[in-house]
Order: structure tokens, then sequence, then C-alpha cells
């Protein structure tokens, strides 16, 4: 079983989950969900504010989104930015360099109530799992900030498994690897194609923008939290 206990250890363990556990499991996309990550943090001040939303321009297709995809995806950095020279020239190339040196300051920790929310679910019975699109490097430079995700029981890494949150098979394998039924997850993430695709699979999935709004959507489903 792979996965990972945040404190910058990787955990391989046959513990697995009681079936008849109450409540079930929650399984997080992250880092839509729980964490408080904004790209641009990694480039404030360093470049004027237009070359920065060049940089991180969503409707990029070859842009920096895709940059993080292919790393994500266990891709050596290193040949990313050249795939992205190719197409943006050395001087873009260099900025996209910047913001991954400095990514760790993109990340501030977890949302403004999340970790309270982990608790209580965790309170309630519910089995709490992550499905993280990131890299095991990434998430041991910043394990302190993301402590409160110790409340998660396993976490998949993208980097590790080289599927993504886009790929189905990602999904299977969390439901494999954690011994856990669709019929008894709620899947939570702020993406609609993801929250579709573990709809698909069996799971109730949620699609939760802050943490107040998801608190209320697992409320209704008779979750004390």
């Amino acid at each position: 079983m792979s996965d990972y206990d945040f404190s910058g250890n990787d955990k391989f363990s046959d513990d697995r989950p009681d079936p008849a556990a109450p409540g079930g499991s929650i399984l997080f996309g992250l880092p839509g969900t729980l964490v408080d990550r904004d790209p641009r943090r990694a480039l404030v001040g360093q470049y004027p504010d237009g070359v920065v939303d060049m940089v991180l321009d969503p409707e990029d297709p070859w842009g920096f989104a895709c940059v993080s995809r292919q790393i994500n995806l266990g891709v050596d950095p290193q040949q990313a930015l050249a795939d992205y020279e190719t197409t943006h020239g050395p001087a873009v190339a260099w900025v996209v360099r910047v913001c991954l040196e400095n990514y760790t300051l993109a990340v501030k920790g977890l949302l403004p109530g999340a970790s309270e929310l982990l608790g209580d679910l965790r309170r309630a019975g519910l089995t709490l799992w992550g499905l993280a699109a990131t890299t095991s490097q990434l998430i041991a430079a910043i394990s302190e900030v993301l402590s409160p995700l110790s409340a998660l029981k396993g976490t998949l890494i993208s980097s590790k498994e080289h599927l993504d949150l886009s790929d189905p098979l990602f999904y299977r394998l969390a439901l494999r690897r954690f011994a856990i039924s669709p019929g008894h997850t709620i899947f939570v993430d702020a993406d609609p194609e993801h929250v579709a695709i573990a709809d698909r699979l069996g799971m109730d999935g949620i699609l939760a923008q802050d943490i107040s709004s998801l608190r209320q959507l697992l409320r209704q489903r008779g979750i004390a939290c």
C-alpha cells in the first residue's frame, strides 16, 4: 500500500479500515478542497503582474498548468521545462523555473476551518483519505504547514502512481489500495469533472468550493460535523 503521512515520511502498511466502520469513508481530492494554494505567491514581487498573468494563464494549453501536470505525473522537472521552452522561449521559461523553485511559497497551509472539519469528521466515525495531484518532494518540503492532513489515513500521490485526477484509474486504484467500497465512500473536490468521475464509479461525489459549504453538504447527508 502506497500512502503518505504528511510528516514527511512514506508509509507502507498492511493496515486496512474496518469495512463496517460507522460513516464509511471520505476521499478528498487534493489540493482542491482542503489546501490553501495559489501559484501567484511563488512569483509575487519578482515580476510585474502582467508577466505573472501571462505565465499562469489557464487558457494556455502549453502553459504553467501543463508543466505542473507533467511534473505531478512524474515527469522530470527539467524535461517539463525544456518542453515548455520550445513553445514559449527561454525568457518566459525562466519565469516558470523561478515559480517551480519557489513553489513552497504557493502553499500557505490548509483553508480556514479545514483542520477543524477533519477533526469533526473523524469524531463522527468517518475514515479519511486523499488523492493528491502533487509530488512527494513538495509534500515533504511543506509537511509542517500541512501537518493537519495527518488526519487522513492514507494518501495516493500522483507523481508516484503516474496518474492524476483526470484519470478514472487513479480513483479505482485508491479504492483498491485503501480497501474501501465506492458505495460507502464520499468523494469531495472543487472540480466538477473530478466529481463526475467519482459519481460514475459509484461514489457519492460532492462539489465543494469552501469549507462552510462542504459542512452543509455533509450535514445534508446525515453526517454530524
